[in-house]
């Protein structure tokens, strides 16, 4: 290999350019629109070969395969899912305020489902889309630039006549920056555009007396009105949007919650997901109002339907949707976009001085196009009136020339050798003649019949209308206020064809507040069996069953439906569940796995004790861990708010093998791994706090741990199974704590 080729460069220096490089190739080539036709790229090429294929409004539609295999294969060489996704986009009238796309077939809906396969869908171009993005493509009043392998041509920017950007809003994510634009009205848009032509200094705050706020094509209620002219001014802030809410009052008392529109948010799998999140509510106990929930939403509408009981409280309960699912839901904005070749945030003001700078500059190329045309037609038009006022003249040097360079010589130059005349007076004349170049062509080319009366006054009117128009047009290029004003009436037909009403209202609403109904405090027995499935019964299926619910269960007792469950686990960690959070049923019901309703990770930590919130507020509590550490917490420093805490300090490697709340006990037998057994007081355990770590209970063996802690009441003998063999704890010897303690020999 020829060393000379290999250029050293430091490795973060070549890494930083790359990287720069890439993020401005997506920034610039990918991800953000253009400002002045509020366009990505792989929307503008897809609209311009569109408009190369001839696939008009008045057309038939083609197939979407046919234009995004062409699109990719001429202008955007980066996968067909990308371009055929804009074009859907492009064709959604509920995502866009303004579909630029005419499509046929299922091109997805409101509710999240997809578009079919580009193979079996159709399109052409909104007419909008015609007139008011390509339709002065043919008149050079944008740049063209080479495509991917410069073996075509693709317009940089389309000549776009309305504030694209504002009306159908953007959304794109880039690299380090993102863009998110609202839709907005149309005719509210073009207003605020013609406004800020008439008084350049105009604020954004007079502004938006013509521009309210955005217009979601999804309808919606913006409830934040205060904060818009902050968001306008800066580009950047927070829109909040709720859904339309309406309430149908049944003849047998019940009311119905009918969802008619959505928040421009909840487009998409959020429907299903607000659906889910009602039933969530009530899986949940946060609400009893349900009682059924149906989407009924066709091609007519959104209509979500919630059925509620009888004496439920219709505007309290949509507060609660409000507060705890996506009805009410937040639209970021982020005004971001490419202005002069590099991204920019803008505000309103700064998006329309970019947009009415941009239709002077295509309407200045416009005009002079169009002079240049009418002046070459004009210098045509006066040479044929001129050629017909001495058609005899012109008739007698075609008959005598030889060839056409003769007789284009004698009509340019008056050069009459060679060509045989009639008379001496006819080559006087024919050496005074001199039509350019032009004229002579069109002289040369004419056809006879022009000649006829009818045709010369044709011609004569025609050149009148020549005229006004190149008055007409260099009026426009001289003053700019007749450019503005011919702007300004293009604007207002685009808004007479192509406007339609505000679906969006806008208005400062309070924030919902929910209020909760009070529950009746009622007592509940909890269950968890061996296989950790917990569940709560009332009094009286306890009762009925007690046997088998004593048997089968793991952990049995009383509690309240207003207070919790505290889980102690082996890691030390103390986790809380609310009682109303477990599954209150019948006995013979399963319940759920205290995994799914608790911090608890069966797969980190083994439960050691659990009990009730009030138990534990009336008792002091018995720490012991496999290490022999030892103490007695005040169990209401367990009344906590937070799901999980931890219940006590552990050395390294230790663990929790016993958590007991004191009722009538007075004494406790430690049981060791290798036999050992030591019976102590409980006085002798001193109460500590419960981030303390203890003290040592009973002297171990270097590879010797507790395993299991007992406690003795007085008068009540207590028998183990320990080995095959029954060991009567309370005529093991008292002794001290950090003792050694007694090996019993099996």
């Amino acid at each position: 290999m020829d060393d000379s080729r290999i250029i050293k460069t430091e490795y973060s220096e070549e890494m930083q350019k790359s990287f720069i490089d890439y993020a401005m190739s997506v920034i610039i080539a990918r991800a953000l629109p253009d400002i002045r036709d509020g366009l990505k790229p792989v929307q503008r090429r897809t609209l311009y070969d569109m408009y190369e294929l001839g696939i008009r409004y008045d057309r038939p539609y083609r197939k979407s395969a046919r234009i995004v295999g062409d699109t990719m294969g001429k202008y955007h060489p980066h996968g067909d899912s990308s371009i055929y996704d804009s074009l859907v986009v492009m064709t959604q009238d509920f995502k866009r305020g303004l579909p630029l796309v005419d499509g046929h077939g299922n091109f997805g809906n409101i509710e999240g489902d997809g578009a079919a396969a580009m193979r079996y869908t159709e399109a052409r171009l909104a007419r909008v889309t015609q007139e008011a993005f390509l339709g002065d493509l043919d008149k050079d009043v944008v740049d063209f630039v080479p495509n991917f392998d410069e073996t075509e041509k693709e317009p940089s920017v389309l000549p776009v006549k309305i504030p694209n950007f504002l009306i159908n809003g953007s959304e794109g994510i880039a690299v380090g920056m993102t863009t998110s634009t609202p839709p907005h009205n149309l005719g509210e848009v073009i207003d605020a555009m013609k406004a800020y032509m008439q008084k350049e200094d105009i604020t954004t705050k007079e502004l938006m007396r013509y521009l309210q706020g955005p217009d979601f094509p999804t309808g919606g209620i913006v409830t934040n009105k205060d904060d818009l002219l902050n968001i306008y001014e800066t580009g950047v802030g927070k829109i909040k949007v709720r859904g339309r809410v309406e309430f149908e009052k049944l003849k047998n008392g019940k009311t119905n919650v009918v969802i008619t529109e959505i928040p421009y948010p909840m487009i998409g799998m959020n429907i299903s997901k607000f659906l889910s999140d009602v039933a969530g509510l009530v899986e949940t106990k946060k609400t009893q109002d349900v009682t059924d929930i149906s989407n009924q939403s066709s091609k007519e509408g959104i209509r979500i339907v919630i059925e509620l009981r009888k004496d439920a409280d219709a505007e309290n309960f949509v507060n609660l949707l409000y507060k705890k699912t996506r009805l009410e839901d937040t639209f970021g904005v982020n005004m971001l976009a490419i202005c002069d070749g590099r991204p920019e945030i803008m505000g309103l003001k700064e998006i329309l001085r970019a947009n009415v700078d941009f239709q002077f500059q295509t309407a200045t190329r416009k005009y002079n196009n169009l002079l240049a045309k009418e002046l070459e037609r004009k210098e045509i038009q006066e040479g044929l009136i001129k050629a017909c006022n001495v058609i005899d003249l012109i008739i007698e040097i075609l008959r005598g020339s030889k060839d056409r360079a003769m007789a284009k010589a004698c009509l340019v130059e008056g050069n009459t050798t060679g060509i045989k005349f009639r008379t001496k007076e006819s080559r006087v004349m024919a050496a005074q003649l001199s039509f350019t170049e032009k004229q002579a062509n069109a002289i040369l080319e004419m056809r006879l019949y022009k000649l006829i009366g009818l045709e010369i006054e044709a011609l004569i009117r025609e050149h009148e209308d020549t005229m006004a128009n190149i008055y007409r047009y260099e009026d426009i290029l001289e003053r700019r206020d007749s450019m503005a004003q011919v702007i300004m009436n293009e604007l207002d037909g685009y808004k007479k064809a192509y406007s339609r009403k505000r679906r969006t209202v806008i208005e400062n609403v309070q924030e919902a507040v929910y209020r909760e109904k009070a529950v009746e405090e009622t007592e509940l027995v909890f269950l968890m069996d061996r296989f950790g499935y917990a569940k709560t019964i009332d009094m009286a299926a306890y009762e009925r069953n007690r046997e088998a619910a004593d048997g089968e269960s793991r952990y049995v007792f009383t509690c309240k439906n207003t207070g919790k469950v505290c889980l102690f686990t082996s890691a030390g960690q103390l986790h809380t569940i609310k009682v109303m959070d477990i599954p209150y049923g019948k006995f013979r019901d399963k319940g759920i796995p205290i995994d799914n309703i608790s911090n608890y990770n069966s797969a980190e930590e083994e439960i050691v004790f659990i009990t009730s919130q009030t138990e534990l507020n009336l008792r002091r509590v018995v720490f012991v861990t496999s290490q022999a550490m030892a103490k007695i917490v005040d169990g209401g420093e367990f009344d906590v708010s937070k799901r999980t805490v931890a219940a006590t300090k552990l050395g390294e490697g230790d663990s929790v093998i016993s958590v007991m709340p004191i009722l009538e006990q007075n004494s406790i037998v430690l049981r060791t791994k290798e036999g050992y057994f030591l019976k102590f007081g409980l006085e002798e355990i001193p109460e500590k706090k419960k981030a303390a770590l203890g003290v040592r209970a009973m002297k171990l063996g270097a590879k010797d741990a507790v395993e299991q802690a007992y406690y003795l009441q007085n008068a009540v003998e207590t028998v183990i199974s320990y080995k095959d063999r029954n060991v009567v704890l309370n005529n093991i010897k008292s002794a001290k704590r950090d003792g050694k303690g007694t090996k019993i020999r099996v």
